[in-house]
């Protein structure tokens, strides 16, 4: 082993660049990069070939070409010689090798004096001498072997870490005699098939270091179970493999040399001559080296007439040869001196043989050139450098007239080869492409016809490979091989993040990939999606126009989010194409598209009720100026909205509102600013029929067109109409109703309040879908709670400016009750079913999560106005008592005016005396009357008994189911079949009932049951056994069927709940049938007129006294 001199001679074919500004020993480390402008950072093949002080000689391959740089130091200049044919720019090559000085540690020390010294005095340490001045004087550091090597210049030396080893350790023990035994390599050729084959041999050492017989051949197998690691495993392999007796294909030849020339374990190689010894021993093998060939070889054709003469080189070592003095050794060796140069390319294979036959050159006839040139040298072409000498270079002017240079494209062409995809990096100029790793020759005919060569741009083509090798790890490996494409396997090809970032990189260095599409089951496109939002206000909108692009093809936001839903990163695309979603846009649509609705293939829609997702989730640049000023002037109002401006009571309104209903239609009028929907869910008896009548007259002075329609359950139509005329009786109305109700919807313009049952709903939907109203309201508005009903279908299906939506029970069961109601008035507020139920109903009703449930409050906080009576005691008294009117079927009214004729007919023909001397008759026909408004069952006359017979009860399991599961409840009526009747009513709704009469015996039991024992919601008591001694403050809710003819006596009934315990404010509600009897009686109590204070007061012989005929007639006009 020696280290290489430097060689200075002959450097007048190398073009010189000069640095004035290095100095090694203050360089850290990259600092000059910033200079080095253009330096391509890809893993061009460098080999020092020798280095000394500031001196160096490298080999660097480029695109199969190896140029020598030479590098001279003479501080402060630096002086960096190469041969390549660029003459004025700092080139490519000597970046590399500069780049390696600075980077490298054992290369740096060459160049600077403190690290040499440095280093130096690391080794002197061992002997003793770093106190010694001139360290040179004994030590100089060497490059051997690819590596920094210490050369003692006085071999007497002797390192004192060895002088002082433990005493045992100075007489080797006998087991540790095989650390002298060395591993070498025999190449050598096979006794009959005469192919090369390689064996490992175990040898020991003489004193002066050479081998020494006996030699022992070592099974490969073996060593490769001993190996440890990947590498020495490989090499191994190959190397039972190339001693084997068989031949083998020549592929799979040159694989295993390729691994047996990188020498992992830096075994000692040697030839075996055969003409020394037939047998393989310490005499008969030669010391030798294994390399690659260098890709130095040139072929020059130049024309001699009527011959062309073709000649080869390769140049090794800084040396050139001719092929014909470089015979083949081992079939596949060229042998300069001991190294031995492996050919692995079997069209060079191939040139090597052929010119092993000639003495000097080839000669080609002209007339058989182009067939040689076609046949011979275009293969060649792609391997080794080809010169024409006979053919001039392209002149400027020629250059230009063909664009040659102006009209360049770089081009990555991909095609199939089984399991792999192969990537051909490409030059074009003008009409002719050059694969970039060929040595093709580029010729062009100028407007003459005369031929010329074109040079070939190395910079760009360098530039293609580089940008091709830097994306994955393989292709490095695959610099080495003399292919003219890269390859990769199709499952990494393909990995979607892989080839679309490499893609992308490729175009923005205007690099075309051709062949993407052909590859087989391949429905990928190429190119990386690139998503524009851009957000409008419209009107009660914001329109998000949303561009879907994948290089010239487009996606729709319908398949984007069929994508989203079933987990796909994957979008089919207008071209069949799939493209492939950044991670990104997964997460952020999937929010987009629970915010708004899809309106066509690039519109989404997102309510303004739902502005806190367009603040949450939309970027501030995707919005225009327009929908950023509405959004905050939505953002500012919402958080305003307890200060409210006040809204002015029209003056058509008959009645004055409390403070807090006050407030309410303040907040339905701040709703209709924005065109908000609402749920106005006040507590059962606070007024919400009120404010609502008093904001659709105040809808008079904003819109033209103030039609309204009024949804609500048919028990409650008359309440309704009732409080209409009481409050607002200039309020147009219309009752949809009847079999020609029909015909009424082509006059709707002609009202303003337009009134239909849920069922009736159902019914007409077709024709009421084509009107368009001012507000829909929808009174017990939990009747849409389920989204599948036909309910709620029906009524998403209705159109109007704004809808509201009225309930004192927003949620009965679930939260889930809510999704369906606020949807209904904000569209795209709450999101999709699935996502609710996701989102927030499972969190919040299955696991309680509180962080879920304040996030779904404020979501919905602005749209929901909710007040219990707790929350307005102050304005309320503690006992509340309503009217609720129950209007009979056509068939219950019918019997109830029978009966009313036949008594009214009575007390006509009779005079005033005949009354007083028999009040039975009267009080009797009066009952008859009152048990008809509660049941016709109640008559016990089969004939008069109908199957819609009350509409009380009726009401009465719709009240009770909605409210039982909050409050309890107690109902009384005077008449106890009524009492069963109304029990039965419960059972089929799965409602039970407590029950107290006068024939009970266990009352206290009873009582004790509803008090204490939470399951029981309901009683069912007779005035008469409940009126006095009860104590059922459980209750809140106290639900009066009939009226008594003694309002003390209802008193007296109320106040069993309302009483000393009652921590609940408690309602009392009477059933009312209208335009009846009882209807009379409780209008003559508010008004405290003579006929009601003595008729109905309990003092003595009240009807002796007061029942006249004048005043029981008064009771049906």
């Amino acid at each position: 082993m020696h280290t290489k001199s430097v060689s200075l001679e002959n450097l007048d074919d190398f073009h010189q660049y000069r640095l004035t500004d290095i100095i090694f020993d203050e360089t850290i480390r990259y600092r000059y990069f910033s200079w080095m402008s253009g330096l391509v950072e890809i893993n061009y093949p460098t080999q020092v070939y020798a280095i000394q002080k500031n001196e160096a000689q490298f080999f660097i391959q480029s695109l199969g070409i190896t140029y020598t740089v030479i590098v001279i130091y003479d501080h402060p200049t630096l002086s960096l010689c190469c041969n390549c044919s660029e003459t004025e720019a700092f080139c490519v090559h000597q970046k590399i090798a500069l780049n390696q000085l600075i980077k490298n540690e054992q290369l740096h020390l060459f160049f600077s004096v403190a690290a040499y010294q440095s280093y130096l005095t690391k080794i002197a340490v061992k002997y003793g001498l770093e106190d010694e001045q001139q360290l040179e004087d004994y030590f100089e550091i060497q490059w051997v072997n690819d590596q920094v090597h210490i050369h003692k210049k006085d071999d007497n030396l002797l390192e004192l870490s060895r002088a002082v080893l433990p005493q045992e350790m100075v007489f080797p023990k006998e087991n540790n005699a095989v650390e002298q035994q060395t591993n070498i390599l025999v190449l050598k050729e096979h006794k009959y098939y005469k192919h090369p084959q390689v064996l490992l041999y175990r040898s020991d050492r003489t004193k002066n270091g050479t081998l020494k017989n006996p030699l022992q051949e070592i099974s490969c197998e073996e060593m490769i179970w001993k190996s440890k690691d990947i590498t020495e495993s490989q090499f191994f392999t190959a190397l039972h493999f190339l001693g084997q007796n068989t031949i083998a294909e020549d592929n799979q030849q040159v694989v295993a040399f390729k691994m047996l020339i990188k020498n992992p374990l830096g075994l000692e190689i040697y030839r075996h001559d055969k003409t020394l010894s037939q047998n393989i021993g310490a005499n008969s093998l030669i010391q030798i080296t294994l390399r690659p060939l260098p890709k130095t070889i040139r072929i020059d054709v130049d024309q001699e007439a009527p011959f062309f003469t073709i000649r080869s080189y390769i140049e090794i070592a800084g040396q050139e040869h001719t092929l014909q003095n470089l015979p083949l050794v081992f079939d596949h060796f060229i042998q300069v001196q001991q190294h031995f140069y492996f050919i692995e390319i079997p069209q060079i294979l191939t040139l090597f043989q052929v010119f092993a036959t000639t003495a000097d050159h080839l000669k080609v006839h002209q007339s058989k050139f182009e067939d040689f040139k076609k046949d011979f040298l275009m293969a060649m072409e792609e391997v080794v450098e080809v010169n024409y000498h006979h053919i001039p270079k392209a002149s400027s002017k020629q250059i230009k007239e063909q664009q040659f240079y102006t009209d360049t494209e770089a081009i990555i062409y991909l095609e199939e080869s089984g399991d792999y995809i192969n990537l051909i990096p490409t030059m074009r100029y003008a009409d002719v492409e050059v694969p970039v790793r060929s040595r093709r020759s580029i010729f062009g005919f100028d407007h003459h016809g005369q031929k010329f060569l074109v040079k070939r741009d190395a910079e760009a083509e360098l530039r293609i490979v580089s940008l091709i090798v830097k994306q994955h790890p393989y292709f490095k490996e695959q610099l080495d091989e003399d292919f003219q494409h890269f390859y990769l396997h199709r499952k990494h090809f393909l990995e979607q993040d892989w080839f679309l970032n490499v893609f992308e990189d490729w175009r923005n260095h205007q690099i075309s990939i051709i062949g993407f599409n052909e590859i087989k089951n391949n429905k990928f496109n190429s190119f990386k999606g690139k998503i524009t939002i851009h957000v409008l206000s419209g009107q009660n909108w914001f329109n998000v126009n949303v561009n879907i692009q994948f290089g010239k093809n487009k996606g729709s936001l319908k398949n984007l989010q069929k994508a989203i839903r079933n987990k796909s990163k994957f979008i089919t695309l207008d071209d069949g194409t799939v493209g492939i979603l950044p991670e990104e846009w997964i997460n952020k649509f999937e929010q987009f598209f629970l915010a708004g609705e899809i309106i066509d293939d690039t519109l989404l829609q997102i309510a303004e009720t739902n502005y806190t997702a367009l603040d949450r989730y939309f970027e501030e640049q995707w919005l225009s100026q327009a929908a950023k000023e509405r959004l905050n002037e939505i953002k500012n109002k919402i958080q305003q909205i307890d200060q409210v401006q006040p809204v002015v009571l029209s003056k058509d309104f008959k009645g004055t509102l409390r403070s807090y209903q006050q407030d309410g239609l303040n907040w339905l009028n701040f709703l209709d600013e924005f065109n908000f929907g609402g749920c106005l869910a006040d507590d059962m008896g606070l007024g919400k029929t009120i404010q609502i009548i008093a904001f659709i007259l105040d809808q008079r002075n904003k819109v033209e067109h103030n039609c309204n329609l009024l949804v609500l359950p048919t028990t409650l139509i008359f309440n309704w109409k009732n409080e209409l005329k009481k409050f607002a009786p200039s309020i147009r109305i219309l009752e949809l109703q009847g079999p020609d109700r029909q015909k009424d919807c082509l006059n709707f313009e002609q009202y303003e309040l337009i009134l239909i049952s849920y069922h009736n709903l159902l019914t007409d939907i077709n024709h009421l879908k084509k009107q368009s109203f001012n507000y829909i309201f929808l009174d017990e508005s939990q009747q849409i709670k389920n989204p599948n009903s036909q309910r709620y279908q029906a009524v998403t299906k209705l159109k109007s400016r704004n809808r509201i939506v009225i309930t004192g029970t927003p949620i009965e069961n679930s939260t889930l009750d809510l999704f369906a109601q606020l949807s209904f008035v904000n569209p795209g507020l709450l999101g999709s079913k699935k996502y609710f139920k996701d989102v927030y109903t499972t969190p919040i009703d299955g696991f309680s999560n509180k962080k879920r449930l304040e996030e779904l409050q404020r979501k919905v906080k602005p749209f929901i106005l909710r007040r219990t009576k707790a929350e307005v005691a102050k304005e309320l008294p503690l006992k509340n008592e309503l009217v609720l009117y129950c209007e009979m079927k056509p068939a219950q009214r019918h019997i109830y005016d029978t009966y009313e004729k036949e008594f009214r007919e009575f007390i006509s023909a009779k005079d005033g005396d005949e009354i007083r001397k028999s009040p039975m008759h009267v009080l009797k026909g009066l009952t008859k009357l009152r048990q008809i408004c509660n049941s016709t069952k109640l008559l016990k006359t089969e004939d008069l008994t109908v199957e819609q017979d009350s509409c009380k009860i009726e009401m009465l399991v719709e009240q009770v189911r909605d409210k039982c599961p909050y409050q309890k409840i107690i109902i009384f009526s005077q008449f106890v079949s009524m009492l069963n009747l109304i029990e039965v009513a419960l059972a089929k709704h799965e409602i039970s009932a407590l029950k107290l009469t006068g024939q009970s015996r266990d009352r206290q039991h009873i009582v004790t049951q509803f008090q204490e024992n939470d399951a029981e919601r309901v009683i069912l008591i007779s005035l008469k056994a409940g009126g006095t001694g009860l104590n059922l403050t459980a209750a809140s809710l106290v639900y009066l069927v009939d009226p008594w003819w003694n309002p003390a006596v209802e008193t007296q009934a109320i106040d069993r709940a309302f009483r000393i315990g009652q921590s609940k404010d408690v309602t009392a509600i009477r059933l009312i049938c209208p335009d009846t009897v009882e209807d009379k009686i409780m209008k003559l109590q508010a008004n405290k007129t003579a006929i009601a204070e003595n008729i109905f007061a309990d003092t003595h012989n009240p009807i002796a006294d007061f029942m006249n005929k004048e005043r029981l007639l008064a009771l049906f006009n």
